[in-house]
């Protein structure tokens, strides 16, 4: 009777016990797609190492916030950052991890990646549903020698709160002053026209289904499915296509020293080889935590995926925080995060 109690005791100290090692060792977060294939490869490696599992729900970036803001994760991922005192008001500090690219990606038969030439106010006015077929004079008079179908255009847009479609359409509302007006700015706006995809994934499968379409994806999600992407004219009159490079070029002129709560929109940026559709993904994070363990535990994370995971973020098309920023960054939880 004794030897079985005791073993019954033992065994529930030791369901106990990994109980509450299980818990430790998970780390939840959610939000943005834009970040989810490098955020997936970290989470894989660090897992590996330390045994921490990271459970990351890719719900796009209004998602993220959401969730957040209701502290059912430990962490919450954007691509628009949150303004100051929009941080302030719940308590929650945010700092960015990665830069990358928003690109327009198309279906058409032909055409080969990077041939095709658009501008910022061409792409406003397709999306706006003014300019309805390849061969309209605005986009033949751009690419001479290329042969575009008499064929209507079909835009594929997100569906979804989004904050690769921020940073889309906060660079369509700073070229074109017709899509600032009408359509404006935000994680999800009302589309004038086409059809959509819910994240990044969605807008690449319909792209790659519907001939003679036009999406916008995270560069990414483009190379790994094989999709057509284009050039875009920066604001400094150069067509240039998506790469890492021309990624790098827009991040060197961002400014984050001077951004309060690493505040900064990095779309339309100046430089000859910049990418004119850079975008920085943001974790937003409670300074004043309601699990202390967790909130440690998930800045061991993006500690090590800041200092160790900058080969793996090359790897999959996105341009590594400079080693200054990295510094600014942690600074900034020794400051701010209980």
């Amino acid at each position: 009777m004794f030897m079985k109690s005791t073993s019954r005791f033992a065994l529930a100290i030791a369901t106990s016990i990994f109980a509450l090692c299980a818990h430790a060792e998970e780390i939840t977060g959610a939000g943005s797609t834009f970040v989810y294939p490098i955020l997936s490869k970290w989470s894989a490696d660090y897992s590996a190492k330390t045994g921490v599992k990271i459970n990351y729900q890719s719900i796009g970036s209004g998602g993220g916030i959401a969730q957040i803001k209701a502290a059912t994760v430990d962490f919450g991922a954007s691509d628009m950052p949150m303004k100051p005192d929009e941080l302030d008001k719940v308590g929650l500090t945010q700092f960015p991890v990665i830069i990358g690219g928003v690109v327009p990606v198309v279906n058409m038969p032909g055409v080969a990646t990077d041939q095709l030439k658009l501008t910022g106010p061409v792409l406003a006015d397709i999306f706006l549903g003014k300019i309805k077929r390849w061969n309209d004079p605005a986009i033949s008079s751009l690419n001479p020698g290329v042969k575009l179908p008499d064929a209507m255009i079909t835009v594929v847009h997100r569906s979804d709160g989004s904050g690769t479609t921020f940073n889309w359409v906060n660079y369509l509302s700073k070229v074109s002053p017709e899509w600032q007006t009408k359509v404006g700015e935000g994680t999800s706006v009302q589309w004038p026209a086409g059809v959509g995809g819910k994240g990044n994934e969605g807008v690449a499968a319909y792209v790659k289904q519907i001939k003679n379409s036009i999406g916008y994806v995270e560069l990414a999600y483009a190379m790994q499915n094989k999709m057509t992407t284009t050039q875009v004219k920066n604001r400094e009159g150069k067509f240039v296509s998506p790469s890492l490079e021309s990624f790098q070029a827009a991040a060197a002129n961002a400014e984050w020293a001077k951004a309060k709560d690493f505040y900064l929109v990095i779309t339309d940026a100046p430089g000859q080889a910049s990418w004119p559709i850079a975008a920085t993904t943001f974790v937003m994070m409670y300074k004043i935590p309601k699990n202390a363990k967790q909130s440690k535990s998930a800045l061991d994370f993006f500690k090590w995926s800041l200092e160790q995971g900058q080969s793996q973020a090359k790897q999959l098309d996105y341009v590594a925080l400079p080693d200054s920023l990295v510094k600014q960054i942690e600074a900034s939880w020794k400051a701010e995060i209980k």
